[in-house]
C-alpha cells in the first residue's frame, strides 16, 4: 500500500518526542524506585543485629607445688651412697689419732683454745678497727662461741643431736605443723634440727642456764640461718611454763638427760602442769635415760600418779647413733582419750 506523501517525516517527528518522553519516564522511575531498593544507613543499623564482639579468654593454670619436708631418717640407700663416695675417693677409715694427724699436710692445726687466742689477737685476716667494728657487725658474738666451745659441753659428740631428733620425730609421727616443747634445750644441740623441720614459731624451749642460752641465741640460730623460724626460747626454771601461753597444745614434749638432774618432786610438778597441754591420744612425752622419778615410787604407785594427771606409760625404746657407738634410751608417755 502506498504511503501518503511526506508520511515518513511525520513519523520521525512523532517518534523523537515519544522517545524523549520514554527516557524521562524511565529516569523518573529509576529515581523513585532505587532508594527503596538501597536501605538507608539508619535502616541498616536498625534492621541488623548489633555487631558481635568476640573475647578470647586465656586460662592460665598455676600449679602450686608444696615441697615435702626433708626426710627425717637416714635410709640404707643414703648409707650405701655415702659408702660408695668414700670408696670412689679413696678415703679409708682412720682408726688412730696419729694416722689422722699425718693427713694434715700443709694444714696448721688449731685447737679451740688456739683459735680463741687467734681471734682475740688478730680478729681475722681482714677486719675493721675496733671503733668501726660495731658499724659493720650486726650481731657481735663472743669469741668463745665463735670457736664453738659449747659443742664440747656434752658427754657425747655434738652430732648426737641429730640422733635424738631422728628418733623423736619418727616415734611421734611429727609433721612441720606440730608444736614441740623441749625442757632444757641447752645450746640447741637437738633443738636446731626441730627448728629447721618445723614451721616458724612451732618450737618452744624452757632453759635455765645463761651460758647455754647465750650460745643458742647469739651463735647457733644466726650461724645456722634459722632466725626467721622465730623459736620461742624462754629463760626460766622450776617448771614454769606460763610464758608459753594457755592455749598452745603440744604434739611432742621431751626432756633429754634433764630429769636426771631435777628433784623428783619438781619433775612431778612439771608433768602436772604439762599434762593438760599435751594433745590427747596423739601427743607424746619422751624422757631419756631413766625415769627414776617414777620407778622410785614403785610400779603401781607410779601408774596411779600418772593416771591422776591424765597420763599413761606407753613403753621403753632404744635408738642407735648414726656416727658413733652409742644408743639412746627413751621412755614414752601419752595422754589417753579424754
Amino acid at each position: 500500500m502506498a504511503l501518503p506523501p511526506g508520511g515518513s517525516t511525520a513519523a520521525r517527528l512523532l517518534t523523537v518526542p515519544a522517545l524523549l518522553l520514554l527516557l524521562s519516564s524511565a529516569a523518573l522511575l529509576v529515581f523513585l524506585v532505587l532508594p527503596s531498593l538501597s536501605p538507608s544507613p539508619a535502616a541498616h543499623l536498625c534492621a541488623c543485629s548489633p555487631p558481635t564482639t568476640t573475647h578470647t579468654t586465656t586460662t592460665v593454670t598455676t600449679t602450686t607445688v608444696t615441697a615435702s619436708p626433708a626426710p627425717v631418717t637416714t635410709s640404707p640407700a643414703d648409707v650405701a651412697w655415702l659408702t660408695a663416695q668414700l670408696a670412689s675417693n679413696s678415703l679409708p677409715f682412720i682408726a688412730s689419732h696419729d694416722a689422722w694427724h699425718r693427713l694434715r699436710k700443709g694444714i696448721n692445726p688449731r685447737t679451740r683454745e688456739q683459735q680463741l687466742v687467734d681471734i682475740n689477737r688478730h680478729h681475722g685476716i681482714s677486719h675493721y678497727p675496733d671503733e668501726e667494728a660495731t658499724n659493720h657487725t650486726a650481731l657481735p658474738c663472743p669469741g668463745e662461741l665463735l670457736v664453738e666451745e659449747h659443742h664440747s659441753n656434752y658427754g657425747e659428740p655434738w652430732a648426737g643431736g641429730h640422733d635424738v631428733f631422728e628418733f623423736l620425730a619418727n616415734a611421734s609421727v611429727l609433721t612441720p605443723r606440730d608444736h614441740v616443747l623441749e625442757i632444757g634445750c641447752g645450746t640447741l644441740r637437738v633443738g636446731l634440727h626441730f627448728i629447721r623441720f618445723l614451721e616458724a614459731a612451732k618450737f618452744h624451749c624452757l632453759e635455765r642456764d645463761e651460758l647455754s642460752l647465750m650460745a643458742a641465741l647469739r651463735y647457733e640460730l644466726p650461724a645456722q640461718g634459722l632466725l626467721y623460724k622465730r623459736p620461742m626460747i624462754v629463760r626460766g626454771e622450776d617448771m614454769d611454763f606460763s610464758r608459753f601461753g594457755d592455749t598452745v597444745m603440744y604434739d611432742l614434749i621431751y626432756a633429754s638427760a634433764v630429769f636426771l638432774h631435777i628433784p623428783d618432786k619438781l619433775v612431778w610438778t612439771g608433768l602436772e602442769r604439762l599434762a593438760a597441754k599435751l594433745r590427747p591420744q596423739r601427743g607424746r612425752i619422751f624422757v631419756s635415760h631413766n625415769i627414776k622419778f617414777c620407778s622410785r615410787l614403785g610400779g603401781d604407785e607410779c601408774t596411779r600418779r600418772l593416771a591422776q594427771l591424765g597420763l599413761e606409760y606407753v613403753g621403753k625404746h632404744t635408738h642407735d647413733s648414726l656416727l658413733f657407738n652409742h644408743y639412746e634410751i627413751w621412755f614414752e608417755f601419752r595422754r589417753p582419750k579424754v
